[in-house]
């Protein structure tokens, strides 16, 4: 049983769960079963992680449930409606019924879409979110939002659909491969960059150290990444209004996943070049300064993330898969831009003409 353990709540009334964060929490054999109603389970891993932690969740369900094993193939390009099918064969097959509960066991693909079939098999059933990715600890396990990609989208099929509970067990970051943590570590800027600037000048500060994993930090990273987002999603759950700014960076981003092909650069890979995008768009329209983009620039570099696009990436590619992004409002897109560090606001007003400026003045990955 895990020593230190904090549990953070998102507040979203009847749909409330918590949030477990801790090291060694796969070895509590008390803290998975609370949240399992019913005599049937549904693990969904890949196969790259089931190898490492499937068995380890076996272990705490017993010997009293009855346990379905789906393994993905690991990849975004997986991320698909024909794997959805697959989990529904499966499950179908072995008769499980309405109180079954999923558990998803993996990084962001994985949670998205074990999300997904749980919101949709039987008009929904329950399902916990058990992330071992840095990205999916602080991003995609929490917040409800499940989906699929599809070629002309990234994320475009999908759901809000809570999960039961969040078990994040720090000691899986210490498997996790170097490139994955930097990209999770973007996903943990934003936190700061959006709305907590005491945070983000604290990354600055420590990303030496959540390099190196040191854990003490690494788990504050996380606890203060989760908090922040269960404090926006507690206040908009849907996405009406301020939770859009969690999508900082995420416009460019997903442009650049989409037409390099998802799984070519990792999502938080992607993000880091659009959220450098968006800095660089807010200091033209006197938000940040020019040196606070600089600054983010040299500690992207730092990290070993990209700064960026691709080469192919121009003007017109990006315009044409951002036109088709899920916050385009009557034809009107919508990006998240910031006045300050910590004060991001939804901008609509951005032209074609400065978009083409931006995109065309930046170099461009060699």
């Amino acid at each position: 049983m895990s020593l230190l353990m904090h549990t953070l709540h998102v507040e979203l009334g009847e749909r409330s769960y918590p949030v477990y964060i801790g090291r060694g929490l796969l070895a509590d054999s008390q803290l998975l079963a609370r949240h399992i109603a019913g005599s049937q389970v549904v693990i969904v891993s890949n196969d790259t992680v089931a190898p490492l932690y499937v068995e380890k969740v076996r272990a705490l369900l017993g010997q009293r449930k009855l346990v379905t094993e789906v393994v993905l193939p690991d990849g975004e390009q997986y991320k698909t409606l024909a794997t959805l099918s697959n989990i529904f064969d499966r499950v179908m097959a072995e008769n499980h019924n309405r109180t079954t509960t999923f558990i998803a066991v993996g990084g962001g693909v994985v949670g998205d879409i074990a999300g997904f079939a749980a919101a949709c098999y039987q008009r929904g059933v329950d399902f916990i979110q058990v992330p071992t990715t840095l990205l999916a600890q602080v991003d995609s396990s929490v917040g409800g939002k499940t989906a699929v990609n599809h070629p002309l989208g990234k994320n475009m099929i999908g759901a809000f659909y809570q999960p039961r509970a969040v078990l994040i067990d720090t000691n899986a970051l210490q498997t996790l491969p170097a490139r994955e943590l930097s990209a999770g570590l973007a996903e943990v800027l934003k936190y700061g960059l959006i709305c907590d600037e005491p945070f983000y000048r604290w990354l600055q500060e420590q990303m030496p150290r959540l390099l190196a994993r040191e854990e003490a930090v690494l788990a504050e990273a996380i606890e203060r990444s989760c908090s922040n987002k269960a404090r926006v999603v507690a206040a908009d759950e849907r996405e009406g209004g301020l939770r859009a700014i969690l999508n900082f960076g995420h416009t460019f981003g997903h442009a650049i996943e989409t037409a390099q092909g998802y799984g070519q650069w990792l999502h938080g890979e992607a993000v880091a070049t659009g959220m450098l995008l968006a800095l660089e768009l807010s200091a033209r329209r006197g938000g940040v300064s020019l040196s606070e983009v600089d600054d983010f620039r040299e500690l992207l570099l730092d990290m070993h993330l990209p700064v960026r696009a691709p080469v192919d990436m121009t003007a017109g590619v990006f315009l044409e898969l951002m036109a088709r992004d899920k916050k385009v409002v009557d034809g009107r897109l919508r990006l998240i831009l910031l006045k300050a560090i910590g004060d991001a606001r939804i901008i609509d007003d951005v032209s074609e003409s400065e978009l083409v400026d931006l995109l065309n003045e930046l170099p461009a990955e060699a």
